[in-house]
């Protein structure tokens, strides 16, 4: 069994210590961050060395973005894509040489778009949706197991979050947003594993504002997500979000997601 992790960490060296008790306390065999804000020669290497992640692949950039994918199965970057078209660190695909091998794992962080869905209004949303472009056309020529996993910024379906007709207006869960989504999704049948294994209209959030009192009020949105190629979709034998993770101390404002594929 492999088990796959992701998680917008929202500071990798902040929370290094989270990152550890999540890793011993759930063991993945592969963690996908994002959002870890730190250059790659200041990523905290020797953290994750100790509790035996010895294979890492880092595209950082100092003080926002970036993206790390850790291992305890060896594996070889594959590729790093400019979906933002403008330098930004947003994402390390890699290809697993032990379990799993012959797998392609892509992290990635779709920007977030700013808070006005209008693209003549606000420049960064229309990056965003350029962003997506791009990754549609890229996945167009996939011929290879394949999973993309990280924060996507968007919340798909009326279900992923916590009141669809406020937020039909508000960033991360317009239509404009989930119809370029659906097309990515479309241009290699991903299959959603969140709603594979946690059917809507059950709740599954991943993301909860610091801006509220998430527990109490329950203003989640559904912003990560793991999608893998119809075919190795079939071999994820369960999925799950790790909720306790917002409830730590200065914790991040996403949690992780856990899949496990029988490999």
């Amino acid at each position: 069994m492999l088990k796959i992790a992701t998680w917008n960490i929202n500071s990798v060296r902040l929370r290094i210590d989270q990152v550890g008790r999540f890793l011993t306390e759930h063991a993945p065999d592969v963690l996908c961050l994002q959002e870890i804000k730190v250059a790659e020669h200041l990523f905290p290497h020797e953290a994750f060395e100790k509790l035996g992640y010895t294979h890492r692949a880092v595209h950082g950039q100092k003080g926002y973005h970036g993206v790390a994918t850790v291992s305890r199965v060896p594996f070889r970057e594959f590729s790093r894509h400019d979906w933002q078209d403008n330098g930004e660190a947003r994402h390390v695909g890699i290809e697993l040489l032990g379990a799993g091998q012959g797998m392609v794992l892509e992290n990635v962080y779709i920007p977030a778009g700013g808070d006005v869905a209008d693209r003549g209004l606000n420049p960064k949303f229309g990056q965003k949706l350029d962003f997506i472009g791009r990754m549609t056309r890229w996945a167009d020529a996939i011929d290879r197991p394949t999973m993309i996993v990280g924060d996507f910024n968007i919340a798909p379906l009326d279900c992923d979050v916590y009141d669809h007709k406020a937020l039909l207006k508000v960033v991360s869960h317009t239509p404009m947003e989930v119809e370029t989504l659906d097309r990515f999704k479309d241009a290699h049948g991903w299959v959603d594993l969140g709603r594979e294994f946690i059917p809507a209209p059950e709740r599954n959030y991943s993301w909860w504002s610091y801006r509220s009192y998430w527990r109490q009020k329950d203003q989640g949105r559904r912003l990560d997500h793991m999608w893998a190629s119809p075919d190795l979709a079939r071999q994820a034998r369960a999925h799950r979000f790790v909720e306790e993770t917002r409830r730590w101390e200065q914790p991040s404002d996403h949690v992780p997601l856990i899949t496990e594929l029988e490999i």
